[in-house]
């Protein structure tokens, strides 16, 4: 069976909408040499009026998709580092995703921002290795996270169809993934919809992005003493609440693992929204990155500021005594 990388997969579901769709195009910098893998081949394919080469000027031209995409074209965003999401903060929550609301629904906006390695990266430092999808959520953007190929392709296609904003981001420590795949059988995933990745009975654990790999592996250590079920939202806004309450119907105890600061985080969300509304036999707990925390440059410091398997494993063994 083929296998199919992450940044591949983000590839192939540009091309194939791209092809299907001659009203997608792809803006950014350095894409038409694609700098990332993620535009490779694009340009020769589909020629520099649709693989569009911008200057170095981020709140312009996340400016001008908006204005595309109200005048009929569905334009994808690259961006190379997270941190430029911060300078176009207001083109993306203040001006493309209200604008349909303003409009009563006559305006619709459908751009994607596809943010393909989120997060720590060896030797990126403070001001590039961010994670901040729980700021365009909070605001109410269509946010999504996947955590494999085959969810970073179908994640990816919805997101181009949809006829609002979405923001896709691509977690540095999920990029390196590979998968057996049918490409024959690459299909699009519904945003909202989460998925279970491990049944389990005793402990669910959300994990978020990449770190559904370390969640699964924590299960696997803790397989003979906890039942851990392993919970993937894929898309944080909106989030899949049925889907998590269902869980926490089997097990009555959660965990959530969320690499983003810990205060405003989603994983905060996630825990008041299953105390609120949800079925929990005992308080719930969350592994994120610290306050205020921004990655150094050293990688054993940079380590050291992730939420680790060690503090999940811990967090699991809390939750599973608790009553």
């Amino acid at each position: 069976m083929p296998i199919l990388s992450y940044l591949r997969a983000l590839n192939r579901a540009l091309s194939a909408e791209m092809e299907r769709d001659p009203a997608v195009c792809v803006l950014g910098e350095d894409i038409g040499i694609a700098v990332s893998n993620v535009t490779a081949g694009l340009l020769k394919r589909f020629g520099p009026e649709r693989i569009i080469d911008m200057p170095i000027s981020e709140q312009a031209f996340t400016s001008f998709a908006t204005g595309a995409a109200i005048a009929g074209s569905r334009p994808v965003i690259e961006f190379q580092i997270p941190a430029l999401l911060f300078l176009v903060f207001e083109q993306i929550a203040n001006h493309a995703h209200k604008f349909p609301l303003m409009t009563g629904g006559q305006m619709k906006v459908p751009v994607t921002y596809l943010m393909p390695s989120s997060g720590s990266r060896v030797g990126w430092a403070g001001q590039h290795s961010d994670h901040p999808y729980s700021l365009f959520a909070h605001v109410g953007v269509k946010t999504v996270v996947p955590a494999t190929p085959t969810d970073a392709y179908g994640l990816l296609v919805s997101a181009i169809r949809d006829d609002d904003p979405v923001i896709l981001f691509g977690p540095a420590g999920a990029v390196s993934r590979r998968e057996d795949v049918d490409f024959g059988a690459l299909a699009p995933v519904p945003l909202g919809v989460g998925l279970v990745r491990r049944p389990g009975t005793d402990v669910t654990v959300v994990a978020v992005g990449h770190l559904v790999y370390d969640a699964l592996a924590v299960a696997d250590e803790l397989a003979d003493t906890i039942s851990v079920e392993v919970f993937d939202p894929r898309t944080l806004y909106p989030f899949d609440w049925t889907g998590l309450a269902r869980s926490l119907e089997r097990t009555g105890r959660l965990v959530v693992i969320d690499d983003s600061n810990r205060t405003c985080g989603i994983g905060g969300e996630i825990l008041a929204t299953a105390a609120e509304e949800m079925r929990l036999i005992a308080p719930p707990k969350r592994v994120t990155r610290p306050d205020g925390a921004v990655l150094p440059y050293a990688r054993q410091l940079d380590l050291a500021l992730q939420p680790t398997r060690g503090q999940l494993r811990a967090a699991i063994e809390t939750v599973a005594k608790s009553q």
